[in-house]
């Protein structure tokens, strides 16, 4: 398999986590110095708390996706092992955060690193359990599951508007994603959703069930990849 990484990207941000979190620890210094020995500046402790917190989510975002190892990226690498030389997984070099391009087609990979149990009923996504730890990364800095199918249709037509520029409609094949949850204590109940959920460990054997559904030519693969290449 294929691996192509933006790695100035992925450091850019590691730093962008690391300063943010360093700095919000200062502002929140400075905002409990002043609430405990300047109380006529209340106002300005309580700015500074909130600054502070803000920046304390930011910081574990970043920290979480690009600083913390192994990254996103780097647990699909591990789970997509193996795979032929035919397959090329991008990574931050298109419009898309994980893209796959192979035998398998073109998949979007959205990644989830929540715990908990994950369910899709009503049209819904829904996250719940994982305990404590759970509850608490949930306050500070970790996202919630949000709205998958949002998230991917806006993901979808990125790449699709991305493509259309190097390639004719009818080289532009069916775009389709999974969601790849990489922490082992989440549990899936999603039978019924519109894409495919799935653990990180059953990835390449869904992989390559795809691939011998020959969902899309050898020459449209190539010319799919060329364009992304192209920008890679």
């Amino acid at each position: 398999m294929r691996i192509v990484k933006n790695e100035k990207l992925i450091k850019r941000n590691a730093r962008i986590g690391q300063y943010t979190s360093f700095a919000a620890l200062a502002v929140l210094g400075v905002g409990m110095y002043i609430s405990v020995q300047r109380q006529d500046l209340f106002v300005y402790a309580v700015v500074s708390l909130i600054l502070g917190f803000a920046m304390t989510q930011i910081g574990m975002y970043f920290s979480n996706r690009w600083g913390r190892s192994p990254r996103p990226d780097e647990q699909l690498d591990a789970a997509l092992k193996g795979l032929p030389g035919d397959t090329s997984l991008f990574h931050y070099t298109t419009p898309v955060p994980h893209l796959l391009v192979g035998p398998a087609g073109v998949w979007i990979l959205q990644t989830y690193h929540q715990r908990g149990k994950v369910t899709y009923s009503r049209n819904r996504w829904r996250l719940s359990g994982g305990g404590f730890m759970q509850a608490y990364m949930s306050v500070f800095g970790q996202e919630g599951i949000g709205r998958p199918d949002v998230d991917i249709s806006t993901e979808v037509n990125s790449l699709k508007k991305y493509l259309a520029k190097q390639l004719d409609e009818q080289e532009i094949p069916e775009i389709q994603a999974a969601l790849v949850f990489t922490n082992e204590a989440a549990e899936i109940d999603a039978a019924d959703a519109p894409m495919p959920a799935l653990k990180a460990k059953q990835l390449k054997d869904f992989v390559r069930q795809k691939a011998k559904e020959r969902p899309i030519g050898t020459m449209q693969m190539q010319k799919v990849l060329s364009a992304l290449d192209g920008d890679a």
